[in-house]
């Protein structure tokens, strides 16, 4: 019954992107940027809460990584980086609010697949965060290796990759398992933490943020098996192409913007700089974005007002927050990573 629910959700999200697609060709004297010109704000989704990614604080303000980067594309339009509306989705409905205009970008954390990319009328932008699907457990439980888990019970989100990657570990492992799904994170956080299942199963940076908000966090481990790859990063609807260079060019920016040594606290120094990247970076050299429909200040606001990278993800998730995340695979290419910003020119 699983196969079949999760069947009919991709074939629905089908139908609804070629909708989307219909109706963005109908209309394609309008581009979006034109559209988020027009009402002066971006429209982000992101996750329902998912701290160092995209989370609402006690104040009620949005911080994360995920959000950093929607503050990012803000900057580059508008020379603001809170010109932006936040739209929390689950994973169910993340696309079909894209697919239906609902929102501009989905910057959440969201895995990019063949499926995904090619049956939904979505183009997947770039890898902001190199992420894999891992497990965790009670420390006393005496579970060491997920190789130990025949016959838990997983507490997981349905409609997520996250499904489809646990039946083909325990199948190819020759391992029995019993899933026990909710729509909503901080519904499968609460089943978990109640006893109600043996293990949940989310990308490792989802495991490590939801920890956290587990009653006895320190009571819990992550088990060391990484069982697949999950590039994430944002998304946008097919068939508007300078949309999609505008989101790609704000993470490459941003990434350049870390390899070239240039931070917020730095770059109106920069701007003098004699290095001919960092001028084209920065505006001071050539007209690189009007060839985006934005202005040549696009990337120095940008860095100015959100910062680089590095910056964004030391501040979000990195080893000095809560969180202890390592750059790992999202370290810079020439740092040992995979993280690498194609250059301005």
């Amino acid at each position: 019954m699983m196969k079949r629910f999760i069947l009919s959700a991709f074939v629905g999200a089908s139908v609804l992107g070629l909708m989307s697609s219909g109706a963005l060709a109908a209309n394609d004297d309008k581009t979006t940027l034109d559209e988020v010109k027009e009402k002066g704000s971006v429209q982000c989704g992101v996750s329902q809460g998912l701290p160092g990614f995209s989370n609402k604080d006690e104040k009620g303000n949005w911080t994360g990584l995920d959000v950093d980067f929607c503050r990012a594309v803000s900057a580059a339009i508008f020379g603001d980086p809170s010109k932006v509306d936040f739209t929390p989705l689950s994973a169910k409905e993340r696309f079909t609010a894209l697919q239906s205009g609902e929102i501009d970008v989905l910057s959440r954390n969201t895995t990019w697949t063949m499926g995904r990319d090619t049956s939904l009328g979505l183009n997947f932008s770039v890898v902001n965060y190199y992420d894999g699907q891992g497990f965790m457990v009670r420390k006393d439980m005496g579970i060491t290796s997920a190789l130990q888990l025949s016959g838990a019970s997983i507490c997981t989100n349905t409609g997520t990759t996250t499904e489809l990657n646990v039946a083909d570990y325990f199948r190819a492992n020759s391992m029995e398992y019993e899933l026990v799904a909710f729509e909503k994170a901080d519904e499968v956080v609460a089943a978990y933490d109640a006893g109600r299942c043996d293990v949940y199963t989310t990308d490792q940076s989802g495991l490590y943020a939801q920890r956290i908000k587990l009653k006895d966090p320190d009571a819990h481990m992550v088990l060391p098996e990484v069982i697949s790859k999950e590039p994430l990063g944002p998304v946008v609807r097919q068939g508007d192409d300078q949309w999609l260079n505008v989101i790609k060019w704000t993470h490459f920016a941003m990434l350049n913007a870390e390899e070239l040594g240039v931070t917020s606290e730095n770059v109106d120094s920069m701007k003098d700089s004699d290095n001919p990247a960092i001028k084209r970076l920065l505006g001071t050299e050539g007209e690189f974005g009007s060839a985006i429909g934005l202005g040549n200040d696009w990337a120095y606001n940008i860095i100015k007002l959100v910062g680089n990278y590095g910056e964004a993800f030391d501040r979000n998730v990195g080893p000095d927050t809560t969180l202890g995340i390592s750059r790992g695979l999202n370290a810079q290419w020439n740092k040992g990573g995979l993280q690498y910003g194609p250059p301005v020119r």
